[in-house]
């Protein structure tokens, strides 16, 4: 399984930004997946975690948004009203754990490699 992170970048505070992480090598479906963030000097933190099925999300960091598209095999974190304490690496991850709809780093199995958001005041 590789996951690949994209849409990071510079913003301003209450901009809204959308991730994407884009999953291969697997049958997507069969995976909860999840995004986690990681600001400097601070240990990764859970923002979002979406079943296989894309019926169920839990602990998703307000007022973020967590989707997915299982026919195009991506997983999106739509994140508004972005301040600059949500500056960070933010990565997707994915667990085959199924329906388990983990929120550690020890719950996911495979994760992207990162991609970095900056929210400006």
């Amino acid at each position: 399984v590789q996951l690949q992170a994209s849409g990071g970048g510079p913003v301003q505070a209450g901009d809204s930004l959308r991730l994407s992480c884009r999953f291969s090598g697997g049958t997507f479906s069969n995976y909860d997946m999840a995004w986690f963030r990681q600001a400097q000097g601070k240990e990764r933190e859970h923002v979002g975690t979406i079943s296989g099925n894309g019926e169920s999300t839990y602990y998703v960091h307000y007022p973020f948004d967590i989707s997915r598209d299982n026919a195009k095999n991506t997983v999106a974190l739509q994140m508004n009203s972005l301040t600059p304490e949500d500056t960070a690496v933010y990565y997707c991850a994915a667990s085959g754990r199924i329906y388990r709809m983990g929120t550690t780093t020890a719950d996911y199995d495979y994760w992207g490699q990162g991609t970095q958001v900056t929210v400006s005041s």
